[in-house]
């Protein structure tokens, strides 16, 4: 551990283990039929990828690539890409019709609205995910209801609402609101929509995970010719991390860029399973009270921990200051950069590689990841400012400043 209090554990089988799991799943085929049903939305587009000339020159690297996902469908985050996708997938099993037969329109017309009948989505959701699915299913003049853990910022509450869906927060974490959701679309014959899956439950995750690439789909053709050296992939269950690394091995194989896992360090199930180095996931109890409340899960994914435990390279831990430090960085650019709105879950990568390259204590970390200045950094920033009260308490007030170190 760092005086910054950041964990990091190592993955030494990455180039090695020769009995990795397939990533099949995410192949170019199926990148390019997800890019292409999302571009059937009359709302896509692509979003930006920012670089930060100035911060790469400060931090002594090569590049830094932000790919900002505020600009999402006017949905303030990428979730959307993953519940949208799993509806469809769901909905052309329900059809028997393949899914190019499907663009999102025609799901929207009255012939086919008349073949499903009435259908409830069920989900549970710090926020973002599920306003993702309730958008989804209000698109297709269907139901959604929606869980949120104890803690949710109420306007994302109220975000959610706005889309048409019923949407409560409990008085559990996010884990428990899991199982309140299973329950609810159990006894109301609803199907649930989650990110995360279980015995009997690996389609739909599946389908919410692919659904993802779309964001690393576009990103290859932002870079051009240009490739990165390394990529800081935050998780919660691992779903959105998993996805974007599994395309990332179809996409470059053997070049695939060095890959850093990072979570709060009150939410770290895929760093403290990836320390225990016994191929398992382990879970993470109690509160999870962090403010990256996107990545507050306690309980991984099985399908994207088996993608991370054999393809990453790296895992860290990390303090909430870590987070709220990469939020005010890229709120305050270097001369000319570009301003991003960060929320919490979506800035922790710059805040990362802050303490890392400029606090000498962590210059074994960064030996180990092999950053220098020939390295070329890609960070997704998966949120704006879906809570922002929480933002500006941070970008404004300094809310969480980074400890006295001695």
């Amino acid at each position: 551990m760092s005086k910054n209090n950041i964990k990091v554990t190592y993955n030494q089988d990455t180039k090695d283990n020769k009995r990795k799991v397939s990533v099949d799943s995410f192949s170019k085929e199926v990148i390019k039929e997800v890019r292409e049903f999302h571009q059937s939305f009359s709302q896509y587009e692509v979003t930006p990828l920012h670089t930060l000339s100035n911060l790469a020159e400060e931090f002594k690297l090569d590049k830094i690539w932000v790919k900002d996902e505020s600009y999402r469908f006017g949905l303030n985050a990428f979730k959307v890409l993953g519940g949208s996708y799993a509806i469809i997938k769901y909905l052309s099993q329900k059809l028997e019709m393949d899914i190019s037969e499907l663009s999102f329109e025609k799901l929207k017309s009255k012939e086919i609205k008349d073949k499903l009948g009435e259908i409830t989505f069920v989900t549970a959701t710090d926020g973002n995910h599920g306003r993702g699915v309730a958008w989804a299913a209000d698109q297709l003049d269907q139901k959604a209801v929606i869980f949120m853990p104890k803690g949710s910022a109420k306007m994302r509450l109220e975000n959610i609402r706005k889309e048409g869906a019923e949407a409560t927060i409990t008085d559990c974490n996010y884990d428990d609101t899991v199982r309140i959701a299973q329950e609810y679309a159990k006894e109301n014959n609803g199907v649930i929509v989650q990110d995360t899956a279980w015995e009997g439950y690996e389609d739909i995750p599946l389908w919410i995970m692919q659904g993802y690439i779309t964001v690393i789909s576009e990103v290859v053709e932002q870079l051009v010719a240009e490739k990165p050296t390394h990529i800081i992939l935050q998780a919660g269950v691992g779903a959105f991390a998993g996805a974007i690394l599994a395309a990332l091995v179809f996409i470059y194989g053997e070049e695939c860029p060095y890959t850093i896992i990072v979570e709060p360090d009150k939410a770290d199930c895929i760093y403290q399973s990836a320390l225990a180095k016994d191929g398992q996931a382990h879970n993470v109890t109690g509160e999870l009270d962090t403010i990256m409340a996107g990545l507050a899960c306690g309980e991984p994914n099985p399908i994207a921990w088996e993608i991370l435990r054999d393809y990453a390279d790296a895992y860290l831990s990390c303090p909430d200051y870590i987070a709220a430090l990469g939020m005010r960085i890229v709120a305050n650019p270097l001369k000319d950069d570009p301003r991003i709105i960060a929320g919490e879950s979506a800035a922790v990568g710059i805040g990362l590689l802050q303490i890392l390259l400029e606090d000498e204590a962590c210059g074994d970390i960064v030996e180990a990841l092999k950053l220098d200045q020939d390295s070329k950094v890609l960070i997704i920033s998966t949120e704006g400012d879906t809570d922002p009260v929480g933002y500006r308490d941070i970008v404004w007030k300094g809310k969480y400043p980074l400890p006295e170190l001695s």
